[in-house]
């Protein structure tokens, strides 16, 4: 009687903690081009646009993975400075091709030190490159592989 007693609370207190623990949802990048950020995003990342509430040319949303959300949003009256410690990471089946469209448009990217057009490993020898967007934002594009 103990044991299910116990196994009853146990799967209870798990249900529970589902109910509460936060998922990702969204990400926000504030830009000051909203038409320059929108064609980087689209052409360069290949994201799709996903319905806004808004409806007033200041927000676009994309999807961003299976549940997540890219929010741009226009009224950033400067670019800034951005820490590339501080990036969104995507994952793409071949680093190799995706360089090549990167190449194809002009678009600069490099390794965490800088070196133009070189990829590292990470201690998990997953390869990833460093781009910036139009305002600065840091994006980390690595090979799908864990």
């Amino acid at each position: 009687m103990l044991l299910c007693c116990t196994a009853v609370l146990k799967v209870h207190a798990q249900s529970a903690d589902a109910a509460i623990t936060p998922h990702f949802n969204h990400t926000t990048v504030y830009v000051v081009d909203m038409q320059k950020s929108n064609e980087f995003y689209q052409k360069v990342l290949l994201l799709k646009v996903i319905s806004e509430p808004f409806h007033d040319n200041k927000h676009t949303w994309y999807k961003m993975g299976e549940h997540g959300q890219l929010h741009i949003v226009q009224g950033a009256q400067n670019i800034v400075p951005h820490d590339i410690n501080i990036h969104l990471a995507f994952s793409v089946a071949s680093l190799p091709d995706f360089m090549k469209h990167l190449d194809a448009l002009h678009i600069k990217y490099g390794n965490w030190k800088g070196d133009q057009g070189q990829t590292q490993a990470r201690p998990d020898k997953i390869q990833q490159v460093y781009l910036q967007d139009p305002d600065g934002y840091w994006i980390e594009v690595n090979n799908d592989q864990f």
